[in-house]
């Protein structure tokens, strides 16, 4: 801790509370910070159960705030927020947003790794206008860093409406415990990591299997499932003609469109092919599969009919199939991927090229437009497809080729 003047140790020690804590006190949170109890509830029981017990042990605690760093793409990280009779208040900070922190003394603990105690009258280090401590009157903070052994450091933060602050030896106390809150929020932070990042990098159905253990190359399911393949249009033309910064922006404000339009009606993306998304659609009922596959399609190209970004406008075109897929690890040694493979992704595919060679935004197969209920579901006619013996029956929506 930043060791406050002997001025301030003496005015502390001698006024409330200044006998201290008992050992046996401490111990107790310290043994539910490393207890069964602690380690099976969620960041938010976490806070809760240690302010409720730091106010029982004597400590005067009004204000306990976790500010929880993590890995992801678009959260900065978390701050949870817990007073005395009060809810638990959660805020998932974006990156690229306004940090009311930033020229704070909690991001100066943050980056030193050093812990300070601030009082309010502070002008060197404002923070009674950071949102969670904002208008509680707020005597003192205590700051501490909760330092991982690699990645961001997290931070909590100990505050008192108690004219005096906190005594010396109450300070002592927040630091016997800190190694072990350190050591359970460093857990979750963790969890929560990997738990976002396969999310993101190979999604949730996905993810839930490696957690799972399921790992192992050659290990496959079957399932049935309505199949999605959306690929851009005229991306060829557009890469040729455009710088690869633009390129990659246009990229990204196109997945924008698609991939939440897939997810909102319960999809799952399986893999991006350059420009292209495919995605499964799984669900024991084959109706309501196909119907969420067409409802996500009908936003995609609704939302893509009023695309723009910087003049360029962008089309899509859209197979849809409803078969049997197998889904598991496939590759080498250490390396694999999780995939769909089969005869029904390998059609979805040749549907998906005659969508450029009949000019249709959506073609079909027969299989899928059994289980819609559109009466604008219409056939194209029967068009032969590379690898497939027989020609093959293409529906779309609207007029007949």
């Amino acid at each position: 801790m930043t060791i406050p003047t002997q001025e301030t140790i003496a005015r502390r020690e001698h006024g409330p509370r200044g006998q201290g804590v008992d050992a046996s006190s401490i111990l107790s949170v310290l043994e539910w910070l490393a207890g069964d109890e602690c380690h099976s509830v969620d960041e938010a029981g976490l806070l809760a159960g240690l302010g409720k017990r730091l106010r029982q042990i004597g400590l005067p605690v009004d204000r306990l705030t976790l500010h929880l760093m993590t890995l992801h793409p678009e959260i900065l990280g978390r701050t949870l927020a817990w007073a005395p009779g009060e809810p638990i208040e959660v805020h998932d900070r974006e990156h690229g947003m306004k940090m009311t922190y930033a020229t704070s003394p909690l991001r100066k603990v943050m980056d030193s790794r050093e812990p300070m105690i601030v009082d309010a009258n502070d002008k060197m280090w404002p923070w009674q206008h950071i949102d969670v401590f904002e208008n509680r009157g707020l005597v003192q903070l205590v700051i501490a860093p909760l330092c991982n052994v690699d990645g961001p450091v997290s931070a909590a933060v100990f505050g008192t409406r108690r004219p005096q602050g906190f005594t010396l030896s109450e300070i002592h106390v927040i630091e016997r415990i800190l190694p072990a809150l350190r050591n359970t929020c460093e857990m979750r932070v963790m969890r929560q990591a990997e738990l976002s990042l396969l999310d993101v990098y190979i999604g949730p159905m996905t993810a839930r299997r490696i957690l799972a253990g399921r790992i192992r190359q050659g290990e496959i399911e079957t399932m049935e499932a309505a199949l999605l393949l959306c690929d851009l249009r005229g991306f060829t033309e557009l890469s040729n003609r455009l710088s690869d910064e633009k390129v990659l922006e246009l990229l990204n404000a196109y997945f924008d469109v698609v991939v939440p339009a897939i997810t909102s009606q319960g999809g799952e993306v399986l893999k991006f092919m350059g420009d292209a998304v495919l995605a499964f659609f799984p669900s024991s009922d084959a109706a309501a599969a196909c119907e969420q596959a067409l409802a996500a399609t009908d936003q995609i190209l609704d939302e893509l009919s009023r695309f723009m970004l910087d003049g360029v406008h962008v089309d899509a075109a859209v197979a849809l199939h409803y078969g049997r897929v197998s889904y598991g690890n496939i590759g080498s040694g250490r390396r694999l991927d999780f995939t769909v493979i089969g005869s029904d992704v390998n059609l979805l595919s040749r549907i998906q090229t005659a969508c450029g060679m009949l000019g249709k935004s959506i073609l079909m197969s027969d299989a899928f437009r059994r289980y819609t209920r559109g009466d604008s579901v219409v056939t194209t006619k029967f068009h032969r497809l590379k690898g497939f013996e027989h020609p093959i029956e293409l529906f779309t929506i609207g007029v007949t080729a």
